[in-house]
């Protein structure tokens, strides 16, 4: 009886937390449906410049579904810098020269398995001469998704941390101490920002230092520019754990925004190729901060860029950092009005 006494309590606990019911309910039900979108997506078909070749090798890239694209040398030169197209061939002598984008291995293992097969069946005896605009031969997955991880590790923890800790201040009265006192809630909140902010610092530069050097994760690019993207990265996180922990009246809720805040950036981060989905889906993940973060971080430790090709990644991240500022003030409202 005792037992059953324990269950009715629990059950009677659930029953008046209809957040809790409907997390557990529907958050599944979102991420199963978000991932049938995703893994549903069509087949990859590789992207392929072309500045010399055959009518007939162009015809069997199209029979095999490849997307080609004629060039100039210039223009193929420029479309594959900016990851366009997955490789850029030139023939020279009937040999195909193959300069492939190389930042991704599954793809440049679907351009160079395409183009062995075409000249298999046409000129067995000639082989295809292949070089690398970023990245090398043998480069691992790990190294392709490295960045990514990085940056999704640091938002990852920083926004349950942060939540947490400020979900804490608040229950424990810290708070609203502190609201009682002549601060204005923008000091209150920049304060608080400002003292986690120094943690996530050195968290997120302790991660990409350890990635890199220890780790051995593909390094091209300023390792400054690595450091600033994911000390972003952190701070968005930081901003949008204390604005959503405002919602949320103990742990056990702040962990449950997770499904619904967190799992949908890694699908729209780069793990998964975007340009198979729905053009609804790649527009979705412009919304993305981890995206922003991915991008910026690829660019940097695979394909070498500086800060003008990653500068736009960066006003995006500032841009969110500052708009859950502006949130996170607005929200302590409710709490206080000046």
């Amino acid at each position: 009886m005792r037992v059953i006494a324990v269950m009715i309590r629990i059950l009677l606990q659930l029953k008046h937390d209809k957040r809790t019911i409907g997390l557990m309910i529907f958050a599944p039900i979102f991420v199963l449906t978000l991932m049938s979108f995703i893994f549903n997506g069509s087949d990859y078909h590789p992207k392929i410049g072309i500045t010399n070749a055959p009518n007939s090798f162009i015809n069997k890239l199209e029979d095999n579904y490849a997307r080609v694209t004629i060039y100039d040398e210039s223009e193929a030169h420029e479309a594959l810098n900016q990851a366009k197209v997955d490789a850029i061939i030139n023939f020279e002598s009937g040999v195909p020269n193959v300069k492939l984008e190389g930042s991704d291995p599954s793809k440049n293992g679907a351009v160079i398995k395409l183009i062995q097969n075409i000249m298999q069946q046409t000129s067995p005896t000639i082989k295809p001469d292949i070089t690398y605009l970023y990245g090398y031969e043998n480069m691992s997955s790990f190294d392709n998704f490295g960045p990514i991880l990085i940056g999704f590790f640091v938002f990852f923890f920083v926004f349950l941390i942060s939540g947490v800790s400020f979900l804490s201040e608040r229950t424990s009265g810290t708070l609203e101490r502190l609201l009682a006192t002549p601060l204005h809630r923008w000091e209150i909140v920049m304060g608080y920002l400002l003292g986690f902010g120094a943690f996530t610092i050195i968290q997120s530069s302790f991660i990409a230092w350890y990635s890199i050097n220890i780790l051995g994760i593909m390094m091209v690019g300023s390792f400054m520019l690595v450091i600033l993207i994911t000390i972003l990265t952190a701070l968005v996180a930081l901003t949008i754990g204390t604005f959503i922990s405002a919602y949320a009246d103990n742990e056990l809720q702040m962990i449950q925004f997770i499904p619904l805040i967190v799992v949908p950036q890694v699908f729209f981060s780069g793990l998964f190729d975007l340009s198979t989905m729905d053009t609804w889906l790649q527009f979705i993940g412009r919304f993305m901060p981890l995206w922003y973060a991915a991008d910026g971080l690829r660019n940097v430790m695979i394909r070498g860029k500086g800060w003008n090709d990653i500068q736009g990644d960066v006003y995006v991240l500032i841009s969110i950092c500052i708009f859950f500022i502006i949130a996170n003030v607005i929200t302590l409202k409710k709490y206080r009005k000046t």
